[in-house]
């Protein structure tokens, strides 16, 4: 599944609440990413990074047009105002194409870019809103007063106003804005989340806003309301928003009356919040994007949870004379060495016990290089054919000491690695006997520094791209994330989780590895021998 986030600036936690939804539903999920620098950080945690013109720019659609037809995309989701009511103008075009775009209706979002718009449908819905004038000199609702741009965002322009002349002031500043009332009490954040293709509602959560910064949640807590879903459920009924939405209000303090103040289409800032807390949207979306969907779920969110987020940075650029690699980490199979070498050692082993199949070593090898399986293939052709039989040779092929070894080349890279003080890990999927015959076979234990096999964490939902194996193999080594590189041959799983850790990722096109051909141009900067990695070092 490929889905695309348009300017992903900031939004990190929103891709890895995504990449952690497809590896729980067990997707093979590749993540685009676009936007106008190449230093905004979300990019370094997409697979698919892209440089796009601005969203004013008249390319701008064409080039995202053209970006998912060529890659296939089957979804594009917004994460910033202003590139909304573009990209809802267009979404029959996506459509066309076979891109959903998890947005609402052209008039759906333009009645949440517009202030006075917006309160007019929280009072056709029949619920409480500050009601907005557009000239001051006709604002009558008291002090202090509020004004904001008419289609502001995060908190820009958006003042408190204690007198008439003040506000006659910040009126010349902000050019063209609303007054409302202002109104004291607690804020209240809704995460409302509808089905992209009929809007139906499956997750309203409320959370309580505890601190902010430029509009974006600092610290909150879940408190799932039941008078807040009761009147969010108003809205998502009546708003036809496809996708993500959020709901922002006031508590009024004195009154305990609800006023409601904006909507944004789209995942807000704080929205991977709700989705760590159990209301898993991302989840949700993809599983619909799959052909499942869900009905409400109430109270989804675990209430009481708090949140308290913080600041992190993500190197964008390493200057050229910095050689900051201090570890090397491997894939092990078609990477170390050649999988195929395995495939036959196994076959030869089953071969022996099949002493009475004339040629049983060469038809295992056909059946397997026709993409058949191979052990079911022969006993079939041959009439041996029980499940009894086959689990003896299966566990064979699985058990038996390999006849494997590792190439001339690449023993020469791991003991230049080593000379040079970098240190030498692997992290490999497979069973764990399988693999830790193959690591005996091979002589890898003392020319490592650590091995981990992922199966061996807890099962097959470790193995790549999960992130669990290289979280623990750094911890290992002991060697910060931004001076290790992983070297492995499947661009598909292999450099996910270490991109997304800020590691250095190399692509080894094996060209005697089972998959060499699948691949294509999949990843364009690769080596096509294991001993050139030494001059790549020298690079980084």
């Amino acid at each position: 599944m490929k889905i695309l986030f348009t300017s992903v600036g900031r939004r990190v936690e929103l891709i890895q609440c995504f990449r952690s939804a497809a590896q729980s539903l067990h997707q093979d999920l590749v993540i685009y990413g676009t936007d106008i620098s190449e230093n905004a950080p979300a990019l370094k945690f997409c697979d698919k990074p892209v440089i796009t013109c601005r969203i004013k720019d008249e390319k701008y659609i064409p080039q995202l047009l053209a970006l998912c037809e060529a890659e296939k995309i089957d979804a594009l989701i917004p994460t910033i105002d202003t590139d909304l009511l573009l990209l809802a103008q267009n979404r029959e075009r996506f459509l066309a194409i076979g891109t959903r775009v998890a947005i609402g209706s052209e008039s759906a979002v333009k009645i949440c870019r517009d202030k006075r718009r917006t309160a007019e449908f929280f009072l056709s819905c029949g619920l409480d809103t500050p009601v907005p004038v557009d000239d001051y000199k006709k604002y009558r609702g008291g002090y202090p007063a509020f004004i904001k741009p008419l289609d502001g965002s995060s908190s820009i322009n958006a003042f408190g106003a204690g007198s008439y002349e003040e506000l006659a002031e910040l009126s010349r500043r902000v050019g063209d804005y609303i007054v409302q009332p202002f109104i004291e009490g607690d804020e209240y954040t809704a995460d409302v989340f509808c089905n992209i293709e009929n809007g139906k509602c499956v997750y309203i959560t409320p959370r309580r806003r505890l601190q902010v910064r430029s509009g974006e949640v600092l610290k909150t807590r879940i408190v799932n309301d039941e008078k807040i879903v009761a009147e969010c459920r108003k809205i998502a009924e009546n708003f036809f928003i496809r996708g993500a939405f959020t709901v922002q209000l006031i508590r009024e303090k004195n009154t305990g009356k609800d006023y409601f103040i904006e909507i944004n289409p789209r995942f807000g800032g704080g929205a991977p919040l709700s989705m760590k807390a159990g209301a898993d949207s991302a989840k949700e979306l993809l599983s619909e994007l799959s052909g499942k969907t869900s009905d409400f779920c109430k109270n989804a969110a675990v209430p009481g949870t708090e949140f308290s987020r913080f600041d992190q940075c993500v190197i964008t650029a390493r200057p050229e004379e910095h050689a900051g690699i201090r570890a090397v980490i491997f894939d092990l199979d078609d990477t170390l060495f050649n999988e195929i070498d395995y495939v036959k050692s196994g076959y030869r082993a089953v071969a022996k016990h099949l002493k009475d199949v004339s040629g049983a070593y060469e038809k295992l090898c056909e059946a397997f290089f026709k993409g058949r399986p191979a052990i079911d293939a022969v006993l079939q052709a041959e009439g041996l054919y029980t499940e009894e039989e086959k689990a003896e040779c299966v566990r064979i092929y699985r058990t038996h000491l390999p006849d494997i070894s590792l190439s001339d080349e690449t023993k020469e890279l791991l003991s230049s690695l080593r000379n040079k003080g970098i240190k030498i890990g692997i992290v490999t999927d497979g069973r764990p006997e399988g693999q830790r015959a193959k690591i005996e076979a091979l002589g890898l234990k003392t020319l490592t520094d650590e091995i981990v096999i992922t199966d061996e964490i807890g099962g097959k939902i470790f193995r790549k791209p999960c992130d669990i194996a290289y979280r623990i193999i750094q911890k290992k080594l002991n060697v910060p994330f931004e001076q290790c590189m992983y070297v492995g041959d499947n661009p598909e799983k292999d450099f996910k989780a270490p991109l997304s850790l800020s590691m250095a990722a190399v692509y080894f096109k094996n060209p005697r590895g089972l998959y060499s051909g699948k691949y294509g141009g999949a990843a364009e900067n690769g080596i096509v021998t294991i001993s050139a990695l030494p001059e790549i070092l020298r690079m980084l």
